[in-house]
């Protein structure tokens, strides 16, 4: 059963029968194994939780915390969390080693850099994916293939090129890229990389989703040393869900029948969880067009059919954001208030900041729904900082995307 509902131009959707069966591929156990391997690369440290206290007590709850993924890897995003730990499951695979067993430096060694370096992994992506994926094949000594849809913007593609891809901007959208990867994979006998799964596609993206968990994993962690068991919300974005529905698996495998309440938004453009969940009948439901957003990250008509099930069985609300709530998100996170830590959000990263923050300054019955008030403690995600400087300028400096009255 589902409550809709919209303020202004917002619109949503309320899940009233959570619960389902627990994702056995995001228990505790599968998630330490993708932890310990980050923590055998020498470029990992856990980044930071942000404790926004000053924003807290203006909107009118008890804590509100931002884990800022753009410290990761030196890379400004999150992704590089499934790059690595998805193309380490892939050798595993090819040289029958378990991954329990394998640290980074172990693929460097010269008997296995022979047997692994003409592989070539290829994927579609926006920008931090094909980053995360560039860079990890690189530092492995493998090649990769990165393509990226329409209106992607040229700095982001440079800086995989500068990861060490061969990359190009393609006239398709998103999800045609993904097909045209898969389509050169098949052609070539390269490897595919991507967050997303198809029938006899499945183990790679379920890899990738546990690679994103190791950020969850963290906060966690840095929340007890807050003195926090549990945050009572979590606000996630999402793209094709991989993110999301990995957080939110991980979270409830942990807190079982005590799940914090899961917000999850996405550009009004792009919806395809929000629709999946407007339509209501259990299954995915895909978007089309050209997915127009400044939310370049998660820019995604198609769902991830493996987290999905996820999101359906254990998300609170779904949420169609325009894109001034992301810019709300961003120049709020930029200009921070007292003695609050600055936040260098991109637009994919900002969204949930910036949903947040609408719900706690309007007038709207969702925040009631939702249960939000002073003693909520509220958990956001950066997943990414300025990986477009010259579109965070607009936005932050000069107003990009403001409001419509």
């Amino acid at each position: 059963m589902s409550m809709k509902g919209n303020f202004g131009e917002i619109e949503y959707v309320i899940n009233e029968s959570i619960g389902g069966e627990l994702p056995k591929y995001l228990t505790q156990e599968e998630v330490k194994k993708a932890r310990n391997f980050h923590l055998s690369m020498d470029e990992y440290q856990a980044t930071p939780l942000a404790s926004l206290d000053h924003l807290a007590e203006a909107m009118g709850v008890k804590k509100i915390y931002i884990k800022d993924e753009s410290y990761r890897f030196g890379l400004n995003a999150f992704k590089g969390l499934g790059g690595t730990y998805s193309i380490a499951r892939m050798l595993c695979k090819k040289l029958g080693v378990d991954i329990k067993d394998a640290s980074f430096s172990f693929f460097n060694q010269p008997e296995v850099q022979e047997k692994i370096k003409d592989m070539v992994f290829v994927t579609a992506t926006d920008g931090n994916h094909g980053r995360g994926v560039a860079w990890a094949a690189s530092k492995l000594g493998c090649k990769s293939v990165v393509y990226m849809p329409k209106g992607s913007s040229e700095i982001r593609l440079q800086a995989i090129k500068n990861a060490g891809a061969e990359a190009s901007i393609t006239d398709l959208n998103y999800d045609d890229a993904v097909r045209l990867a898969n389509q050169q994979a098949k052609e070539n006998g390269w490897f595919i990389v991507q967050d997303t799964a198809w029938e006899g596609y499945e183990d790679i993206p379920v890899w990738i989703t546990q690679g994103y968990t190791t950020m969850a994993d963290e906060a966690l962690d840095q929340l007890q040393l807050e003195g926090v068991d549990r945050p009572t919300h979590v606000f996630l974005q999402a793209g094709v869900g991989s993110l999301a529905g990995g957080v939110l698996g991980y979270y409830a495998n942990v807190f079982k029948d005590n799940v914090p309440v899961t917000i999850i938004a996405e550009p009004e453009e792009a919806n395809c969880i929000y629709k999946s969940a407007h339509v209501g009948d259990g299954e995915p439901h895909n978007v089309t067009g050209d997915l127009n957003t400044i939310m370049a990250g998660l820019a995604c008509g198609e769902p991830n059919p493996i987290t999905w099930k996820v999101l359906r069985d254990f998300a609170t609300a779904y949420v169609s954001c325009p894109d001034y709530i992301a810019a709300t998100g961003m120049r709020m996170l930029a200009n921070p208030m007292g003695k609050d830590r600055k936040v260098v959000a991109g637009e994919s990263g900002a969204v949930g900041a910036g949903l947040l923050y609408t719900l706690m300054q309007s007038e709207n019955d969702l925040r009631e729904k939702l249960g939000l008030n002073e003693e909520s403690i509220i958990l956001c995600f950066n997943t990414e900082g300025d990986t477009d400087p010259v579109h965070y300028r607009k936005v932050v400096c000069e107003g990009k995307n403001p409001q419509l009255s």
